[in-house]
């Protein structure tokens, strides 16, 4: 099992009981209250359970400055994209330094508490350029930052109330000191992460399965955070994960743990975020797709695996690259151009994309595609929609 990253503990900052929750919920109301916007919300979690250690806060000016150019905390510790959080002008305004302010969800439940150690602005265009490689605003990552408020605040946060994540049960809710616990108990030294924020279609199932061949155990993580409006929702996606590990899977084998965070579609900085977020949750190996946080043509084939390598050794965590995988109809089988040299026209080429193009225009995805039972579960839930 893997250590936590930059530390021998995971940062916790959860309210230990429900009745220091209560305690501090009380004592929100007597600070500034802010409504955030669940992406920040989905951080402040991230934050609090040591999913983001060591980072025990927003990131500060010159923590952001550095992650945006270098790539690296002022530290030193490699780091691919800045944890900010934004707010308007006229919220920020009476918040002085060291203030304690409540951080609240659209229902106005308090979520965290946090000190402000600073306010501060960065440039907008600068942040997208270096982190997203683009200014395009058609981008979801750099749609995000620009359509935010202006203003940055810095500080540690303490969770008082999770944020609701009704869709998925509660029993998928491991927090990473929940996974090494769970890894410990199962015996499993090595452990690989697969990321996912689509159903699990035959290329991802061919190289999960051939990454668990060299481990002891999978921990199947996929993202519930915000996500593009075309993604499917979670509460279907963790039906197509439950019906593909009972009867294609040896469940010993593999944990279904749920990611609270957000996709920023960031690419080959979201792999470097995504990787020291599995080390944290304890795994040893981290699968990186083709096209790993990609969206659109915004990033080159395997840039985002050629990035992480870069960087795999000073985080600490082993990546694991495939190549593009498709279904060969001469093979009769999943395979990679390194072992089926048969002519492309025979491949077929799959992809999260092409699986939500067909539901929307009402066409039933091929077996070669996806296991007939994901299968069922998508057009089910495509008829409904």
């Amino acid at each position: 099992m893997n250590t936590p990253y930059g530390s021998k503990q995971l940062v916790n900052s959860m309210a230990a009981s429900q009745a220091e929750a209560e305690e501090l919920a009380q004592e929100a109301k007597r600070m500034k209250q802010i409504v955030v916007p669940d992406r920040f919300l989905s951080d402040c979690e991230m934050i609090a359970v040591g999913a983001y250690s060591p980072l025990e806060g927003f990131m500060t000016k010159s923590e952001t400055d550095s992650v945006v150019r270098k790539c690296e905390l002022p530290n030193g510790l490699v780091w691919g994209i800045p944890i900010v959080l934004l707010i308007g002008r006229d919220e920020a305004s009476g918040i002085k330094a060291n203030e304690e302010i409540a951080l609240l969800d659209s229902g106005r439940t308090v979520i965290a508490l946090m000190r402000v150690t600073e306010k501060y602005e960065y440039p907008k265009d600068v942040f997208c350029k270096e982190v997203f490689k683009t200014n395009d605003i058609a981008h979801p990552g750099v749609k995000i930052i620009m359509e935010s408020p202006d203003i940055f605040l810095a500080g540690p946060v303490k969770m008082v109330n999770r944020p609701q994540r009704r869709e998925v049960a509660p029993a998928y809710h491991f927090d990473p000191a929940r996974t090494r616990e769970e890894f410990a108990k199962r015996k499993w030294e090595t452990i690989v992460a697969f990321q996912t924020r689509n159903p699990i279609h035959r290329a991802h199932e061919f190289i999960i399965k051939c990454a668990l061949e060299t481990v002891d155990g999978l921990l199947i993580h996929p993202l519930v955070g915000e996500t593009k409006p075309d993604d499917i929702p979670a509460n279907v996606r963790m039906k197509c994960y439950e019906a593909l590990i009972k009867d294609y899977f040896n469940p010993e084998r593999v944990l279904l743990s749920v990611l609270p965070a957000f996709m920023r579609y960031a690419g080959p900085r979201e792999a470097i975020n995504h990787a020291i977020i599995r080390k944290n949750y304890g795994c040893t190996h981290f699968i990186v797709g083709r096209d790993h946080a990609g969206v659109g043509s915004y990033y080159g084939t395997y840039e985002a695996q050629q990035l992480l390598s870069k960087y795999a050794e000073r985080i600490g965590i082993i990546p694991v690259k495939f190549d593009n995988s498709f279904f060969c109809m001469k093979c009769g089988e999943m395979a990679t151009m390194k072992t089926c040299a048969h002519p492309q026209e025979n491949h077929l080429q799959l992809s999260g994309t092409k699986v939500r193009e067909m539901l929307k225009n009402g066409e039933y995805p091929p077996e070669e595609f996806s296991r007939k039972e994901v299968i069922s579960i998508l057009i089910e839930w495509g008829k409904k929609k």
